[in-house]
């Protein structure tokens, strides 16, 4: 029962040349398990996002036994907490879950990382078919290391629909108008994250001179705690927020309040997000066969359907049905012209965006 359990999950029938080829494989993989047991649990390192923190470990305890524990927070603040534990010989971290600039610019760019795409050994991994382009998608340039999982059309920003209704919004440079002054919220851009993120894309549609009228012009308020944002919007005292939590925003909708998210904008392109959904392995990890075990997990379609339905997002597999928890508004279409916002080749426009918007919001 054992064996054919595995090469279900494993999806033997994709590429296998035979009866002892098959069998040979499930050894292995019943091998692979039962030395993850024995370390006995897995760390990951992700987002502070409360679903995801209670159903990924919960179905990979259930598919396999083996305690996960998680460490949920902001990715600028975990990786330079990990960054100082690594420089003092402390390596407590297996796996990391992050957005592509804390993985770009702190993970791959301090070496922290071991190869990934070794790691990947169940067919139904490594089967081409399973993924969009007909490849694994690794963001890193040597194409090994950081494994994307998710690719997700992003709303352009949230409205309290109470007072501002969205075709008085339909366009980024409507944000620009007066009466929008003092009512706009914004994570901050300083920091990795969602408020860097969105500046990037304005500068990268609009230029300097955009950035100045609506983060200084407009007189929105800056925080760092998009918590903040949420309850800000839903009560109206801020009802434009730029960079809102859209997980948070639906909660709303379905207790009633007035909030919507607007996603196409007749002035600009419309943007793809990897956001969390970029996965690597630490080197000196201290569960190994745990981690290896995992990486194939959440890479496989069982996997990979926990995490995107908990985060909200679109995966990178073909073989899951994102309309089953995405409106379809979110989710990409054939022959679209989108921007990619987490390309890696964008890190520097990036950090040229996080200094001039150190220099703007310091002359408001």
């Amino acid at each position: 029962m054992k064996t054919l359990l595995v090469l279900a999950l494993l999806g033997c029938a994709v590429g296998l040349g035979d009866a002892a080829a098959q069998t040979a494989m499930a050894q292995q993989w019943d091998q692979l398990i039962s030395a993850a047991k024995k370390e006995g649990k897995l760390v990951l390192l992700g987002p502070p996002d409360g679903q995801v923190r209670t159903d990924l470990p919960a179905a990979f305890k259930s598919r396999y036994g083996i305690t996960v524990e998680y460490l949920g927070t902001r990715s600028a603040e975990s990786a330079s907490k990990l960054a100082a534990e690594r420089s003092a010989g402390i390596y407590s971290v297996d796996v990391v879950l992050a957005g592509g600039e804390t993985m770009s610019s702190v993970y791959y760019a301090q070496k922290m990382l071991a190869p990934l795409r070794p790691q990947l050994v169940a067919p139904e991994v490594t089967d081409p078919s399973k993924w969009w382009n007909g490849a694994q998608w690794y963001m890193d340039p040597e194409k090994i290391y950081v494994l994307r999982l998710f690719n997700t059309v992003l709303p352009s920003f949230h409205i309290n629909t109470a007072l501002v209704k969205p075709a008085e919004v339909n366009s980024a440079h409507a944000l620009l108008d007066p009466k929008w002054r003092g009512k706009i919220s914004t994570n901050d851009p300083y920091l990795p994250g969602i408020g860097l993120f969105n500046a990037s894309r304005y500068y990268l549609q609009f230029g300097e001179d955009f950035l100045r009228r609506l983060y200084v012009d407009q007189k929105p308020v800056t925080v760092r705690d998009r918590r903040q944002i949420n309850d800000w919007l839903a009560r109206g005292t801020y009802p434009i927020a730029l960079d809102a939590d859209d997980d948070e925003v639906k909660r709303m909708q379905q207790e009633g309040l007035p909030v919507a998210a607007i996603y196409a904008l007749s002035d600009m392109q419309p943007i793809l997000s990897a956001g969390i959904g970029q996965i690597a392995i630490l080197d000196h990890t201290p569960h190994p066969n745990a981690a290896k075990l995992f990486v194939n997990w959440i890479a496989s379609k069982e996997g990979l359907t926990v995490l995107a339905r908990a985060r909200g997002a679109v995966p990178t597999r073909t073989d899951i049905d994102a309309s089953q928890w995405l409106a379809v508004e979110m989710i990409p279409k054939a022959g679209a012209n989108y921007r990619d916002m987490h390309d890696w080749n964008l890190a520097p426009e990036r950090q040229k965006v996080r200094d001039i918007m150190i220099g703007l919001l310091n002359s408001r």
